[in-house]
């Protein structure tokens, strides 16, 4: 039985029971039936100073009675009778709304009272309806039950007991609930005991937004960090918790091109096209009901764009080539590896799509910022690799301790994340004689590794992903440009390096055409380009000293 506060007035707020608080035929024997409004103040341990009985129309006088045995049975408890009209007191929808406004009416003191709801009376629908007003706070109340007694001899005051709505105080409950957090992490994690206590918090703040949201969830990180897999765990546990019904569906945006790109997402009419001899549902039609996920959205073109926020926004779209709308009540999940802000600037990604998918945006970290997590996860992929080979795989200690060794030191970057790592393993596990990994077969792993990676380093000196200049800028990524604007940013870059202000790096930069200008302004050309792939001259300017001799 939970406690209630000391010292506090304790009002109670109850529906007429029509049947049950009605007196008998003969008044004098009213006293020995249970009645159990009139109950509640008869309990010496459950001192009540207001009791609001709420009846409805056509019942006064059986309510008046009752009041009238309450003030008899206890005088020093207060008796208010407020009517609510619900004509049918089985309608659920009328005696919500009654009970509604009387809450929103009543003049409540929960700084200087307690309430108690008393849900013993009254239809099932009404005790369902002050049930779900309670659990909602619109009663701020604990609920009181009532029970009569159990033999005819028993006291005829019968029992109650006062149930707090806080699920938390309750240990076996809280207990149950805890383990179900756990089980969930765990399912989101593919069972995996991750160490790394930012990436474990990161994963308890995904869990509570899914199971608690239909909002879109925007996924950030670098390639091969997870996010589809992650994605499709999210569904799965909505799933599971009946928070979804449809299918999951997902799509990398970046294999998406022109009238494929708006026929794949929103379907298209029979002939809207060369080609379109059948129409065609589109994804975000099969995900209705369900999610959709889609992997590298910051690869949509714009008109793809503003199609998708009107569909989110508002659950309708035009399919291509059709005259009408198509409806769908998916949930969004989107990734990327870009950095949409930037994308802004640039002009590529639109500002009030990333304002409605950005309400719940995390950024799942690199494997080369979890070394502490390669372990455990080293361990997950063996099972993988041994489910697809048909045999079980292990590692002897001393590959295990050199391949480790190696995976978490500086010389492993992990350029593809756990793509990397899953490749390594399943190579290993293809070549080890007996489904046992040794050194050997682990030493070749590490070589090619190295070599790998060293391949990819070379290139991206040569500015394939972005060359030395570049690569000094703090937090500029240039692996989302294209290979044209990486040269052509690499050079300005250098220019701007070479120079003393940003007007002495324009007038380099623009040495044939300002003469052709009769006002030129080579600051404002160069700080407009730059500003395209969201750089500021002072980003630069900041990284000249030291740059040829670091």
């Amino acid at each position: 039985m939970a406690k209630r506060s000391q010292n506090r007035p304790l009002v109670v707020i109850g529906m007429l029971g029509v049947n049950l608080d009605a007196s008998s035929r003969d008044r004098s024997r009213r006293w020995d039936k249970w009645r159990p409004s009139l109950s509640i103040c008869r309990h010496e341990d459950l001192a009540v100073d207001r009791f609001e009985l709420i009846h409805s129309r056509g019942h006064r006088s059986i309510a008046e009675a009752l009041a009238g045995d309450m003030r008899l049975v206890s005088p020093e408890t207060g008796v208010n009778l407020y009517e609510v009209d619900t004509r049918d007191p089985w309608d659920f929808e009328e005696v919500y709304a009654g009970l509604y406004d009387f809450t929103r009416a009543y003049a409540w003191k929960h700084e200087t009272e307690d309430y108690l709801v008393h849900i013993t009376t009254g239809t099932h629908v009404a005790q369902i309806c002050l049930f779900l007003l309670t659990e909602s706070r619109h009663f701020p109340a604990k609920l009181l039950q009532t029970s009569p007694p159990r033999n005819p001899g028993d006291d005829k005051r019968g029992t109650y007991a006062i149930i707090d709505l806080d699920l938390s105080k309750y240990d076996r409950l809280a207990s149950r609930f805890e383990k179900s957090t756990r089980d969930d992490l765990a399912f989101l994690k593919s069972g995996i005991d991750t160490r790394s206590r930012r990436f474990n918090l990161l994963i308890e703040r995904i869990e509570r937004v899914a199971v608690r949201s239909t909002e879109p969830i925007l996924l950030i990180g670098p390639p091969g960090a997870g996010k589809s897999q992650l994605g499709r765990r999210l569904y799965e546990l909505k799933k599971q918790r009946r928070l979804v019904a449809g299918s999951f569906v997902e799509i990398n945006c970046a294999t998406l091109r022109g009238d494929q790109a708006m026929a794949t997402l929103f379907g298209h009419a029979k002939g809207a096209f060369t080609g379109a001899v059948d129409a065609r549902e589109g994804l975000l039609r099969k995900a209705d009901g369900g999610v959709l996920f889609l992997d590298e959205i910051g690869e949509l073109g714009l008109d793809e764009q503003a199609m998708l926020l009107r569909a989110v926004e508002e659950k309708r779209f035009l399919p291509l080539g059709s005259d009408g709308e198509a409806f769908s009540d998916f949930q969004l999940i989107a990734g990327t590896n870009r950095d949409l802000a930037r994308e802004i600037a640039a002009g590529t990604f639109r500002e009030d799509l990333l304002a409605r998918i950005d309400l719940w945006t995390f950024r799942l970290p690199g494997l080369a910022e979890r070394r502490e997590d390669i372990a455990p996860n080293l361990d997950y992929e063996l099972e993988r690799a041994g489910g697809r080979l048909g045999r079980r795989v292990t590692m002897n200690r001393e590959a295990r301790e050199a391949f480790l060794a190696f995976a978490r030191s500086d010389e492993a970057p992990w350029r593809a994340n756990f793509r990397d790592l899953a490749g390594a393993v399943m190579r290993m596990s293809t070549l080890a004689e007996g489904g046992r990994i040794s050194l050997s077969e682990a030493k070749l792993e590490i070589a090619r590794l190295k070599s790998q990676w060293s391949a990819v380093g070379a290139k991206a000196v040569a500015g394939q992903e972005g060359g030395p200049a570049l690569s000094r800028i703090p937090g500029f990524s240039a692996e989302a440009l294209d290979p044209f604007d990486r040269i052509q940013l690499e050079k300005v870059v250098e220019a701007c390096l070479g120079a003393g202000s940003l007007s002495e790096a324009g007038r380099r930069l623009f040495c044939r055409s300002r003469l052709r200008r009769k006002t030129p302004n080579d600051a404002d050309r160069l700080r407009k380009y730059l500003a395209r792939f969201g750089l500021t001259w002072q980003d630069i300017a900041g990284r000249k000293t030291g740059f040829a001799g670091e």
